[in-house]
């Protein structure tokens, strides 16, 4: 897997697109100002997040005694869930319904942006092929600053695009996303097999 390709993989799994109604919602309430140092708190938690699944998840992988093959099983299968939720929607959203007030890690932090997921994909990756970091690292810091910038203009895009708009392509992202969790899962048993 190249450095592009995986970036575009986490950018797909952050789903920022898909991210811009809840986050509009949640963030409706505040003033402008502090609506966007409250998305810029809740990105950078969710970034250091990340990189904590990617740097230290295979040393927690070792510590439990599990091996690459079911991370990457449990991963596509996660993937597959969130992807059909993405294409199959339940009324309360995502993730269901979020707390009033302003948010604090919870839900936007995590799980919309730092989702498991995305936690399981950095996770994988860092434990398949950990002579890379630096790659995983360089492809997380692109996936989520095409996000960040996606999400700073969600107000923007939003009138532009309009809900049906970003539904429909909240939900191909789904198609992808099914597709590569299918993808993960025939590897990690065709690895298992193999093993």
């Amino acid at each position: 897997m190249t450095t592009l390709s995986a970036a575009l993989l986490l950018f797909l799994i952050l789903d920022p697109l898909g991210n811009i109604p809840v986050f509009l919602g949640l963030l409706k309430p505040l003033p402008a100002r502090r609506r966007r140092v409250v998305l810029a708190r809740e990105l950078l938690i969710a970034l250091v997040v990340l990189f904590v699944f990617l740097w230290v998840g295979r040393h927690v992988l070792e510590l439990m005694h599990l091996r690459q093959q079911s991370v990457a099983i449990a991963g596509g299968i996660v993937l597959f869930l969130i992807g059909l939720r993405m294409i199959f929607p339940s009324p309360e959203g995502l993730f269901g319904d979020a707390p009033e007030g302003e948010p604090f890690i919870v839900p936007l932090a995590i799980p919309l942006v730092a989702g498991p997921s995305g936690m399981a994909a950095v996770m994988l990756l860092g434990s398949q092929y950990p002579g890379r970091m630096l790659d995983w690292s360089l492809a997380l810091v692109l996936a989520w600053a095409a996000t960040a910038a996606i999400l700073f203009s969600a107000t923007y895009l939003y009138k532009v695009l309009g809900k049906r708009v970003l539904v429909a392509v909240e939900r191909l992202m789904g198609m992808l996303l099914v597709a590569i969790s299918v993808q993960m899962l025939l590897d990690g048993v065709k690895a298992y097999l193999a093993a």
